[in-house]
């Protein structure tokens, strides 16, 4: 890299880098517990796990919302020199680095069925719908602004891309990239 020159990584990119991981894995520890009678019962269980849901998408999506725009509202033109980084890497970055974490909440979600069935997968599921959530409504300030937001690699610690080492976002045009606004896969 040339000097001043930096690695960027999209925001939504790095948050919607968690969803699918947290649903999928959280919808089959579900199914699994539902298999499970438990100690209160299935009734009981999934009618909890329905509520446990609600309440950890709703949190997940709205915690550290007001730093997110924040750091969206300071943002600053990234330059020339800087190097933004592909979709498929930041997702892979971020998996690789959480991948024990993912597994660990996976074997806890399915060992909570025989307490409450199905409700620690719902956790799981409602955890992975929140980041998608967020990462949507991202994209929709992103879209608002006709701005993508970034951040420096070196700055987002275990994938926080609002983390206290955070200094500012960068901001490029809404071509750049290959993700489309909130995350997703740009259509070609």
């Amino acid at each position: 890299m040339g000097r001043g020159a930096q690695s960027l990584a999209r925001v939504a990119v790095i948050v919607r880098a968690g969803a699918a991981p947290l649903w999928w894995p959280g919808l089959l520890a579900a199914a699994i517990g539902a298999l499970v009678p438990g100690l209160t019962g299935r009734r009981i269980g999934l009618l909890s796990g329905a509520a446990l849901f609600l309440i950890t998408a709703a949190v997940v999506a709205l915690v550290r919302s007001r730093r997110y725009a924040e750091l969206a509202g300071g943002a600053t033109r990234a330059g020339r020199s800087d190097f933004l980084q592909d979709r498929a890497v930041t997702v892979r970055n971020w998996r690789r680095a959480h991948r024990w974490w993912l597994l660990g909440a996976f074997l806890v979600a399915v060992a909570s069925a025989f307490l409450l069935p199905g409700a620690g997968g719902m956790v799981l599921a409602g955890a992975g719908a929140g980041l998608w959530i967020k990462a949507v409504r991202i994209g929709r300030r992103e879209e608002r602004d006709d701005a993508l937001y970034w951040v420096r690699t070196d700055w987002v610690e275990r994938g926080r891309p609002a983390g206290k080492r955070v200094g500012g976002y960068r901001t490029t045009g809404p071509m750049a990239g290959d993700a489309a606004p909130g995350g997703a896969r740009r259509r070609r």
